[in-house]
């Protein structure tokens, strides 16, 4: 069956814990950034930062401004469109762990075509190591799982926000922890949990979070796979079986 993350979101205070552990386990070195408005920081995912918690500021219809905080990272999908683009040049440029469903960037990834990778994807997660050209995003800890062990990022995690574990497990705590919220939050969602690895869960809509906080069935590198057709609308079922069949 696999692994899978759960996302709480509704226990996420952007401590940044889980930031800050992913660059010490990757040994990844910290970024010059300047301030642009937001606590948020880096301002977006790079070669070096493969996991940002995200701020946007919310108001509700009386005015009342609050914060919704996003950990973003890599979905992990079940059918993972960077690996199918990838996989027409190289297909050893990604590996997808069949034991734990993780999709690992390799060596190789430098030899293929990253802006492909990266437009393939219905979260633009995908950036490129500009030292070594190799494409970087999380690959779910895969030492640490491997052994046992938690990600990275679960293991610094205080209030319950970051989960993981087999994949039936994580489902069954995912549908408990939404019936709970939706009493509170009527809108509350998971977002594409039966396509993906890693299910969030939202208290309000997606977009209060992160454009790309689900995924966009509608990006423009549809186009590029029906010359003779604009992008429009699908499923991400669609979607996903569209770019496997390049």
């Amino acid at each position: 069956m696999g692994k899978m993350f759960f996302v709480d979101l509704t226990r996420c205070t952007a401590c940044r814990g889980c930031q800050i552990a992913c660059k010490q386990w990757k040994n990844l070195p910290a970024e010059k950034t300047r301030n642009s408005g937001s606590h948020q920081n880096p301002p977006d995912l790079s070669g070096q930062t493969i996991r940002v918690v995200r701020f946007k500021e919310t108001a509700d219809k009386n005015g009342k401004v609050s914060w919704n905080f996003f950990p973003e990272q890599c979905r992990h999908c079940v059918d993972a469109p960077c690996k199918a683009q990838a996989d027409m040049e190289s297909e050893s440029a990604f590996l997808h762990d069949e034991a734990t469903g993780a999709v690992v960037p390799m060596p190789d990834s430098a030899k293929v075509d990253f802006e492909g990778v990266r437009s393939a994807c219905p979260y633009d997660i995908p950036r490129k190591d500009e030292e070594s050209g190799r494409i970087t995003k999380c690959d779910m800890c895969f030492d640490r799982i491997t052994q046992g062990m938690v990600p990275a990022c679960v293991a610094s995690c205080p209030t319950g926000c970051m989960n993981f574990g087999d994949e039936e497990e994580m489902q069954a705590l995912a549908g408990k922890r939404l019936e709970e919220v939706k009493k509170d939050w009527p809108e509350a969602s998971l977002g594409d949990a039966d396509s993906v690895r890693v299910i969030y869960l939202f208290k309000e809509a997606p977009a209060a979070y992160f454009e790309h906080a689900v995924a966009d069935a509608s990006r423009t590198m549809l186009a590029s796979t029906e010359k003779t057709q604009p992008a429009r609308n699908i499923s991400r079922r669609d979607l996903f079986q569209r770019v496997l069949r390049g």
